[in-house]
């Protein structure tokens, strides 16, 4: 395969799951996370290791935090996955402006400045891919998650239109829409509130972040070259 695939957010449950299924298909992986290098050491006990070309910290949050990460970016990269994030649940009218900033920063601005960085040298040659990991709230909205239905719509917009900007470029652009995944992000609900959600499902179940890996896996092949800007619904009929 020999492709090199940075993915931001690695150390999260989807994360994960889709740094697992790249290496099995030997995609050189360029591996970004904020604070569980617990999760990516045993990750990489897990695999392959020579499949992992480096490691980096960074808090996206933070502004040069994000600069230095685009500094230790010493090999190329040919496709830029962004599954970094984190909600925030409350009150619209209760959010700080601290919380406003750190969520735009880290699901907005880190990504531009880092697809801004990238996107040169995959404009030279004429190829690369890049996808975020969003969500269902970024299309329909939820309350109680307002900035984070937000900075999500945010990325939708952002996968459409560069989308049509770099198509000539032969660099695609696309997403992935998760709607309820079990993962640590939702570990604030109980049981009782799982169930009432899941009755709420088409399919009565959480989805599973292998199987998000599997759509992210399929944008990276070849047989799905002439998918461009879209954001597809993962949502069991949500």
């Amino acid at each position: 395969m020999g492709k090199n695939v940075l993915i931001i957010g690695a150390s999260g449950d989807i994360g994960v799951a889709i740094a697992s299924r790249l290496a099995e298909d030997g995609y050189q992986l360029l591996l970004h996370y904020n604070k569980n290098r617990e999760m990516i050491d045993k990750f990489r006990n897990k695999i392959n290791n020579d499949c992992v070309l480096t490691v980096i910290q960074a808090d996206l949050r933070i502004e040069t935090e994000t600069k230095r990460l685009l500094t230790e970016l010493v090999f190329p990269v040919d496709y830029i996955i962004f599954a970094s994030g984190t909600a925030h649940f409350g009150l619209f009218q209760d959010t700080s402006e601290q919380i406003m900033d750190e969520m735009l920063a880290l699901h907005v601005k880190a990504p531009w400045m880092i697809t801004k960085h990238l996107l040169p040298s995959m404009i030279r040659q004429q190829f690369g891919k890049i996808v975020f990991i969003t969500s269902i709230w970024g299309e329909q909205g939820a309350s109680n998650e307002v900035i984070y239905s937000s900075v999500k719509g945010a990325q939708n917009s952002f996968v459409k239109a560069l989308a049509k900007e770099v198509a000539p470029s032969g660099i695609a652009v696309n997403a992935v829409s998760p709607g309820f995944i079990e993962t640590k992000m939702n570990n604030n609900l109980t049981n009782e509130e799982k169930k009432e959600l899941y009755n709420e499902i088409p399919m009565n179940r959480a989805g599973k972040p292998s199987e998000v890996a599997g759509i992210v896996h399929f944008l990276l092949e070849d047989n799905s070259s002439y998918i461009q800007g879209e954001i597809i619904n993962m949502t069991g009929g949500w």
